[in-house]
């Protein structure tokens, strides 16, 4: 519990300087810091990354739906990093985006137009550009957009309160264009197999802080957050091989369907498609929270929702995950801009 208090306390600080005009707040010291980039230089030799190209997994899903009904379809968008663009998989069908468009249309009994504009290696200052792309043609704004960013901005030093600032004016400006908004916060980067000590405390501390950072801007600014990082965490600890892609950094199939796993509740509450009560169940460790402490507790145990509730509150979820349908072959012509 202080261990949470402690990370409420610095999330909020961060967030206020985004806010606010501020420049960076340290997450760490100076010296923490200068261990940070000595040896994620040493682990991008061994991590190695990915050139590939993510595959392209826009297009419609759920097309068969369209023949039962005259409703139009849904639209999903995604922004963000290379997570977001399904960087680390060969197929179409294994990328989140992909996933989440296929449950989307299999809950929602409709056909979902699927437009991905994450681009690989992004930082949180890209995201402007990315949701100039998603608006620019006003007759398909999406209904709801995921983003999925952060670990970049840890690596290369962004400062977080930047960081925020950025997340949260996309949030604002998609929200303006009517659309719904869920961010998966970012990533534990703990976890990452052949980064040693000390990098692996010091990468896992600085990933939740700016994931429970984001949170708070997120809310604020109108948006849903999903914990990615500790949902994670343990499953990558302990089964890398299986949920970690070829390069040993970017998710694999499995990897990717456990997130989206995640998500997909959220994205459909954010719709009216769940049927869920938001009331919270106690025994299950949900409630009513100060923003800042649900944003730090959501920090430390994946899969989490957090959504505004009456200022100063916001709302604590653990949903049950739901299994994935098998995503459909798209048909690319069917979406437009």
């Amino acid at each position: 519990m202080p261990m949470t208090m402690s990370r409420a306390r610095v999330a909020r600080r961060i967030a206020t300087a985004a806010a606010f005009g501020g420049g960076g707040v340290g997450l760490l010291g100076v010296a923490a810091v200068g261990v940070l980039l000595t040896e994620v230089r040493l682990a991008r030799r061994t991590v190695g990354g990915s050139s590939d190209i993510p595959p392209c997994a826009d297009g419609r899903y759920g097309a068969a739906f369209g023949h039962r009904t005259d409703r139009p379809p849904l639209r999903l968008g995604f922004l963000g990093d290379s997570t977001a663009a399904g960087q680390g998989v060969h197929r179409p069908s294994q990328t989140p985006g992909a996933l989440l468009a296929s449950g989307l249309a299999a809950l929602s009994e409709l056909p979902v137009d699927f437009r991905n504009v994450a681009l690989p290696g992004a930082q949180s200052d890209d995201l402007a550009r990315q949701v100039e792309l998603m608006l620019a043609d006003s007759a398909a704004t999406p209904d709801v957009c995921v983003i999925m960013i952060g670990a970049n901005d840890v690596t290369h030093r962004m400062a977080p309160a930047q960081s925020v600032r950025h997340l949260a004016e996309a949030v604002r400006r998609l929200r303006a264009a009517g659309c719904e908004v869920i961010v998966g916060t970012c990533p534990d980067l703990g976890t990452i197999e052949p980064v040693y000590q000390p990098l692996r405390w010091v990468a896992r501390r600085l990933s939740r802080q700016l994931a429970a950072a984001q949170t708070i801007g997120v809310i604020e600014s109108g948006g849903r957050t999903v914990s990615l990082g500790d949902l994670l965490g343990p499953e990558f600890e302990a089964r890398p091989r299986e949920l970690f892609g070829p390069d040993n950094y970017h998710p694999s199939a499995e990897g990717y369907a456990t997130a989206a796993m995640a998500v997909l509740p959220t994205l459909c509450v954010s719709l009216g498609l769940w049927p869920e009560e938001e009331r919270p169940e106690p025994a299950r460790g949900e409630g009513l929270l100060p923003v800042e402490q649900a944003a730090a507790e959501a920090a430390s145990e994946g899969g989490t929702e957090v959504t505004a509730s009456r200022a100063p509150w916001a709302l604590l979820k653990h949903r049950r995950r739901r299994q994935l349908p098998e995503p459909e072959p798209t048909d690319p012509s069917s979406v437009t801009g």
